[in-house]
């Protein structure tokens, strides 16, 4: 599992074994190990109505409606997307994805990841 968080957007990219996984168990979960402490990022099935995040104790929790969660990991839909108004009057962008091959050259594996529908065969 990819978290990118840029400004107030949130991204999280899983790859197929992953989305089985939340598929299967409603938690996919990662940790980085720092200097002061680890933080862990997790991906939760949860009863809301849209998409949420939530930080506690070191820990990004990024919520998926239960319709949500079944119909991604049962459909080829791609991702979903919401901006959660925050109590200060912002918003955070929200956006889950299905990992893809990258067309560039990169050094990680890929072989997980789901097929680019942009790539040139």
């Amino acid at each position: 599992m990819k978290i990118r968080i840029k400004g107030n957007s949130v991204r999280y990219r899983l790859s197929k074994s992953e989305v089985a996984l939340f598929g299967e168990t409603g938690l996919v979960s990662e940790q980085t190990e720092l200097l002061q402490g680890t933080l862990t990022y997790e991906l939760r099935r949860a009863s809301c109505e849209n998409l949420t995040v939530e930080f506690s104790n070191q820990t990004i929790r990024f919520l998926v409606p239960e319709t949500i969660a079944s119909s991604w990991v049962q459909t080829d839909e791609i991702g979903y997307q919401h901006k959660m108004k925050l109590p200060n009057g912002k918003e955070v962008f929200l956006l889950l994805e299905k990992d893809f091959v990258c067309i560039d050259n990169t050094f990680e594996d890929q072989s997980d990841n789901y097929p680019n529908p942009n790539a040139v065969c």
